[in-house]
């Protein structure tokens, strides 16, 4: 029983990086997504206090809606969405993400009372929730790794220009 050693665990497959112009192409793609990731929550940041009188919101309902569910359901569905995107098809996670965030949007532009809007950030939420950790699984299988810091680096600036463009469009 001692004696008995464990079985090997195979290593994992390697991973072969994609040519230089597919991965500047892919790069470009998610450091968009990031950045419109985060100029969308610069832009609902700047237009609050006309959300906050269209729609007769207390300050209460505010704070709920753009940072506690928003926040809530971001970081509870970020792991096990992390954890597929490991495994499963991360372009169709990207997709599907994209268009349940989009969607969302879409909704919140119509939201006529608290609820919907409450309702439609937290659908943002959860679309929001599947880029950053498929981005960054792709990332990782796209780029060698004596140049995958860089590649996540470029991606993080999506955080900065999302930012930036957000303040500088939204208000």
């Amino acid at each position: 029983m001692g004696d008995t050693p464990a079985p090997a665990t195979p290593a994992p497959a390697a991973v072969t990086p994609q040519p230089v112009s597919y991965r500047r192409y892919a790069l470009a793609l998610l450091v968009a997504i990031y950045t419109i990731n985060f100029l969308d929550r610069q832009v609902v940041t700047l237009l609050i206090e006309p959300i906050k009188q269209d729609l007769h919101l207390t300050d209460f309902e505010v704070g709920a809606m753009g940072g506690l569910w928003f926040a809530l359901l971001y970081t509870i569905l970020g792991i096990p969405i992390a954890r597929y995107a490991d495994k499963g098809d991360r372009p169709m996670i990207l997709t599907v993400s994209l268009t349940i965030w989009s969607g969302f949007t879409v909704v919140a532009g119509f939201a006529q009372n608290f609820f919907m809007l409450a309702l439609s950030r937290m659908g943002v939420g959860v679309g929001e929730a599947g880029c950053t950790p498929t981005a960054h699984s792709l990332i990782t299988d796209y780029f060698p790794k004596e140049s995958r810091a860089r590649a996540l680096a470029i991606y993080s600036m999506g955080i900065s220009i999302g930012s930036l463009l957000g303040m500088a469009l939204g208000g």
